[in-house]
């Protein structure tokens, strides 16, 4: 894994982007492609970020995969997911679909190259302040629920990606869905 330490190194990526209504800067998924592009030069790599659509429940998720590779062999990859809205006003169907690849696609190149987000609100609603809700198991039923929607659909970091979980929580869940992390 020297090349992806080498990449993860070497990777600078700006807040070029600026969200005057939240007031605030973020980086876009353009701009984590465009700053790989010497990075990966320089060790020789190169990267594939593609998508697929899942369901969970009546809900639609856009999975996006980015994937580092060296002479047509798998080093490592990562995922990231994005709920599609059901309605945004100004914005075709595909449009919809479009951001919300865009999104994911955003953290799963976060997530392989180590790029710190924690403080990017791009694409928040900053009108309101709303808090994902802590998952105990104290609050059984979205206990239960997030449970059980793991064991139904075998896929819990959908589940948790929506709520606050602690990481002793998130073992525990793991465990009682069967999943092994």
């Amino acid at each position: 894994m020297s090349e992806l330490l080498q990449i993860q190194q070497a990777l600078k990526v700006k807040k070029a982007q600026r969200n005057d209504f939240g007031k605030y800067n973020y980086r876009s998924c353009e701009d984590i492609l465009e700053a790989l592009k010497a990075p990966l030069a320089k060790a020789e790599c190169y990267v594939i970020v593609s998508d697929t659509i899942e369901m969970v429940g009546e809900r639609v998720y856009v999975k996006a995969t980015a994937t580092l590779k060296k002479e047509g062999k798998e080093l490592e990859k990562a995922t990231g997911f994005a709920r599609e809205a059901t309605s945004k006003k100004g914005m075709d169907e595909s449009q919809i679909t479009g951001a919300a690849s865009s999104y994911a696609r955003k953290y799963a190149l976060n997530g392989l190259f180590a790029i710190d987000d924690t403080e990017d609100a791009d694409t928040q609603d900053n009108s309101q302040n709303q808090l994902k809700p802590e998952l105990t198991p104290a609050n059984s039923d979205a206990w239960s629920r997030a449970v059980g929607s793991c064991k139904a659909n075998g896929n819990l970091d959908i589940v948790l990606a929506h709520m606050t979980v602690s990481n002793q929580n998130q073992k525990v869940i793991y465990s009682q869905a069967g999943v092994t992390k």
